[in-house]
């Protein structure tokens, strides 16, 4: 039987996402609990939407599962939450066809990152990232229009053979003194959005400015010295499922100079 399920996990303590050979992963821990409840002790591999680094949390990770244990599927749901350890949830198991892989079927992917942009506050910034000089969130968010669309992306990810992505929206927000940053897009290079939200954060102190940010991009080498963001601010926020390659049940628009695809809300 074939699941798929939603999960969220601190991912303070895990190398990332994905099994790696050193290093306690997410993937791992899931694969491991499956193995122990499994008829042979084996466990497939569990697929997911997304591959966040390490220290990067989830709220709405999607992953999937072939199970060939006895368990019904309350039981393997109950046994599940019994076994993962505590850093981890698992959402309801709801069966899937056989074919059903998270990441073709991830109609976009939309993360969250936090800064807490106060006094020092171990609470806080546990999610966040503290940053003491205040932030100008309007020059930030006139900034995100530079990056909003389908671009080169080079410049701020890893080195990918495709390293073209379309950002749907780039967003900017304050509530009181935390500042939250809204990145929703079809893909993502290897710590792209880190690097976003560190070359916003240099506009928002007044080191860059829009003009900058595009040179930068349209530069393909690595922006502001490869800056980034820490991993603990940013959350993997959700994945919604949908046709495969396919963005169903959303308004797009596509404008006749760039042909990029714009999510409205």
């Amino acid at each position: 039987m074939r699941y798929r399920a939603r999960v969220e996990y601190d991912g303070t303590d895990f190398a990332g996402f994905q099994v790696q050979p050193d290093g306690r992963t997410v993937q791992g821990e899931i694969e491991r609990a499956l193995a122990r409840l499994s008829r042979d002790g084996r466990a497939g591999r569990v697929d997911g939407a997304g591959r966040t680094d390490a220290g990067v949390h989830a709220r709405e990770q999607v992953i999937a599962f072939t199970y060939r244990g006895r368990l019904d599927r309350g039981e393997l749901s109950r046994a599940l939450a019994a076994t993962l350890p505590r850093d981890i949830g698992l959402g309801p198991l709801r069966v899937v066809e056989a074919g059903f892989r998270p990441r073709h079927r991830a109609r976009y992917r939309e993360y969250r990152y936090q800064i807490w942009n106060g006094p020092a506050s171990p609470l806080r910034e546990r999610y966040a990232w503290g940053v003491r000089q205040p932030l100008d969130v309007a020059a930030m968010s006139a900034a995100t229009k530079v990056l909003a669309g389908r671009h080169d992306f080079s410049a701020f990810g890893g080195r990918d053979r495709q390293p073209v992505r379309t950002l749907h929206r780039v967003r900017v927000t304050r509530r009181g003194r935390l500042v939250t940053i809204e990145v929703v897009g079809d893909a993502f290079l290897r710590g792209m959005v880190r690097r976003l939200v560190a070359a916003l954060v240099r506009v928002g102190q007044g080191l860059s400015d829009s003009a900058e940010i595009r040179r930068q991009l349209e530069s393909q080498r690595p922006a502001f010295a490869g800056e980034t963001a820490p991993a603990h601010g940013l959350v993997l926020w959700r994945v919604p499922m949908g046709p495969p390659h396919a963005l169903r049940g959303e308004q797009v628009e596509v404008t006749r100079t760039t042909r990029d695809r714009t999510i409205r809300k």
